[in-house]
């Protein structure tokens, strides 16, 4: 696990594969490593909301790529470009199944209304729901999907990035170490 300190210092192939497993769309991944050096925790922070808010259709596609469905721990692709996903809880399977711990405390009737919820989604939109569920319940996270439901696909792909920041923040502190790394950001 790199400080960011130790993140500005490594070469680019191997920033590129650190990065991988906080958000696997290229594009974001090139942004955040060629802003380097960062000065601290928060410029990093800071440049992976800016990588974010600039990623396109194409991007965030790329990104949802690696996030499991709420309530399914599997991934649905490979992290980055040809980068494989890190095994155990340091990668994207593993913290997917720490953010939706509480999911896994929700009976029959909530997984599968959550699975409902996730099929009608991905109808709707062409895409799974992404949410960040650190810190949230199942029932909380099946509210949230419902809402969105409602949303014209402009609106949807603006909360869908902007979950998609709140997600690569809590990784990217877990990646480099920081003690802040557990709750929403």
């Amino acid at each position: 696990m790199p400080s960011v300190e130790e993140l500005n210092q490594l070469l680019v192939p191997a920033a590129r594969e650190a990065l991988g497993p906080c958000c696997s769309s290229g594009a974001w991944i090139d942004a955040v490593v060629a802003g380097r050096p960062y000065a601290g925790i928060d410029a990093l922070l800071e440049a992976s909301d800016a990588a974010v808010a600039e990623l396109d259709e194409e991007g965030l596609a790329e990104a949802l790529a690696a996030h499991p469905r709420i309530g399914d721990r599997r991934v649905a692709a490979p992290v980055g470009r040809g980068a494989a996903e890190p095994a155990g809880p340091r990668g994207p399977a593993g913290w997917s199944s720490q953010e939706q711990a509480g999911v896994r405390s929700a009976d029959s009737d909530l997984r599968r209304a959550l699975a409902e919820g996730n099929e009608a989604y991905e109808r709707r939109f062409g895409h799974i729901y992404l949410a960040c569920a650190t810190g949230r319940s199942a029932g909380e996270l099946l509210a949230f999907l419902r809402d969105r439901l409602g949303n014209d696909r402009a609106t949807e792909w603006r909360v869908v990035a902007a979950e998609l920041a709140k997600i690569n923040r809590i990784r990217l502190r877990k990646l480099v170490g920081d003690a802040g790394s557990g709750g929403p950001a």
